[in-house]
């Protein structure tokens, strides 16, 4: 007479086995899993909002252009400020690869909302003399009203950037909205809309080069040039724009890309959100600890079931089978739970930006790996210490 053999688990059988044991622990069942939807939700939010921004700080780029250079002046030999010649923009201008030059000039003036503010009280606002191309050039937009043109840059007009315009109060344009500027009164015409690569116009306000020289002791020097330059050409023009602008003193010109401290900016929030991530792995980690406490604590808590199991003919790869079942099911419980919640919180969070919504594959198939690599250590302990226990030696503890 041959030997009896077990019979084989099906793969139904093991996760209806495995699902039981979770059924009949639900609180225990939901805190253990809530500890890896943690997890998994913090390491996908922090990915997922991570590539929201640098895809919406690249649509930015693509739209603005990453072919704007500025020129600035620099330092002389003994330290002191210098400064560009007043025909700098034309100069540039005739450099075969560049499309388009403008310029600002800072002004000393001060703008307030009436002329009863402390002129002490400046506000952090600049007022700078802006060329009625600027606009074209730097890659700003006027959110209301409009923008300088040969009428409006002859007489007291102003157009706000917008945090200037939040500082001063100003929500809206209009003939009757007027602010105190160099000690006259000027009229807002518009308001610019917020850019990437142009920041500091954010907080300027800009009036007419013209009305800077007649009313408000302009000198005629530009402060800042911005530049557009063919992509190809971009670093050839970078070589001969402090020469060109100042072909005197080439050495007192200041050149750069403000790109380039986007990029820069870009590369620091790759290092926080590496930082972030590791905090993720961290919570995961505990997240796998109570999945592992959970296993263990069932283990001893059903040394009975366990032993009954075996005396009735369960092999001891099956015993180990099904703890093992339970942890991975427990952890994919918390892992699908945790992408839900990383999903969710990178989703709403981009909306509140106005970003589009970026959620790498990598990233949800990563999490779900990590589910089940960690479901795989935190039940092995467990599985195989309730597959070592003898049919007597379970049935015999209380």
């Amino acid at each position: 007479m041959s030997a009896l053999r077990p019979a084989r688990m099906r793969v139904r059988d093991v996760v209806r086995v495995g699902a039981s044991g979770l059924v009949a622990r639900p609180l225990r069942v939901v805190l253990s899993a809530l500890g890896i939807a943690i997890g998994i939700a913090a390491m996908l939010a922090v990915v997922g909002i991570s590539s929201s921004s640098r895809a919406d700080l690249d649509r930015q780029l693509d739209a603005l252009g990453t072919n704007l250079l500025t020129v600035g002046p620099g330092e002389t030999l003994f330290g002191d400020s210098s400064h560009l010649p007043d025909d700098a923009v034309a100069m540039i201008t005739r450099i075969g690869p560049v499309s388009s030059a403008s310029a600002t000039a800072t002004l000393d003036a001060d703008v307030y909302r009436n002329d009863l503010v402390p002129e002490e009280e400046s506000g952090g606002i600049s007022v700078r003399a802006a060329r009625t191309d600027l606009l074209e050039t730097a890659g700003a937009s006027v959110a209301a009203g409009a923008w300088l043109n040969s009428a409006t840059a002859r007489y007291p007009a102003v157009v706000l950037g917008s945090a200037a315009a939040d500082r001063l109060g100003v929500t809206a344009p209009g003939p009757d909205v007027r602010v105190w500027l160099g000690d006259l009164w000027f009229t807002v015409v518009g308001i610019l809309r917020s850019s990437a690569l142009t920041p500091e116009l954010d907080m300027s306000a800009l009036v007419g080069w013209p009305v800077a020289e007649a009313r408000l002791g302009f000198d005629g020097y530009p402060t800042t040039v911005y530049t557009r330059a063919d992509e190809d050409s971009v670093e050839a023009v970078r070589d001969v724009l402090a020469a060109t602008a100042n072909p005197q003193v080439p050495s007192e010109v200041e050149v750069s890309r403000p790109s380039d401290a986007l990029a820069a900016q870009q590369a620091s929030d790759k290092t926080l959100s590496a930082l972030l991530l590791g905090l993720g792995g961290v919570a995961l980690l505990v997240g796998g600890v109570g999945v592992a406490n959970t296993m263990v604590i069932s283990v001893l808590e059903r040394r009975a079931e366990i032993g009954l199991r075996r005396s009735m003919g369960a092999t001891r790869g099956q015993v180990r089978l099904q703890f093992l079942a339970e942890s991975q099911l427990l952890c994919v419980l918390g892992g699908f739970g945790g992408l839900l919640l990383g999903i969710g919180v990178t989703t709403a969070y981009a909306a509140y930006q106005g970003w589009i919504t970026v959620v790498p594959v990598w990233a949800t198939v990563g999490g779900l790996g990590a589910t089940l690599l960690i479901g795989g250590v935190a039940g092995l302990y467990p599985a195989v210490r309730a597959a070592r226990l003898s049919p007597t030696e379970a049935l015999a503890t209380p």
